[in-house]
């Protein structure tokens, strides 16, 4: 199992956490974002055991600071990075953090009803093609 520093692991999950948030805010809503958020929270604590060192404890991430476009750039710049630190150190764990990623946007997408928005579409592209996925 590859070990992460504690710096990486908060970085990991804070990219993780802030991809969520990009697509709540995609299409924002007081009562959407809590359905989204706990949502997203189920399949982060469902992430495959490599993973769960990242996702558990450590406090809750900080979403970066600024205006959407700034939040939005120091996101993907955080995933990124994130991806760049799993494929230096064992690659084999990148598939399950970009598809631990991927499932708690896409549950936070979906968990609002009425389907998912086509912002929400675009925001998912985003984190996709910063995971390395598209």
């Amino acid at each position: 199992m590859t070990e992460f520093t504690d710096e990486e692991k908060k970085q990991m999950r804070t990219a993780a956490f802030g991809a969520v948030f990009l697509v709540s805010q995609a299409d924002p809503g007081m009562f959407d974002m809590i359905k989204e958020t706990l949502a997203a929270s189920k399949s982060l604590a469902k992430a495959p055991p490599e993973m769960q060192s990242i996702f558990k404890g450590g406090g809750l991430p900080k979403v970066p600071k600024g205006d959407a476009a700034q939040i939005e750039q120091e996101v993907l710049a955080q995933l990124s990075s994130s991806v760049a630190v799993i494929s230096a150190k064992d690659p084999a764990d990148l598939e399950a953090y970009r598809h631990t990623v991927l499932d708690a946007c896409t549950s936070a997408a979906e968990s609002a009803g009425g389907g998912v928005q086509p912002s929400e579409t675009a925001a998912l592209g985003k984190v996709m093609s910063a995971l390395g996925m598209g």
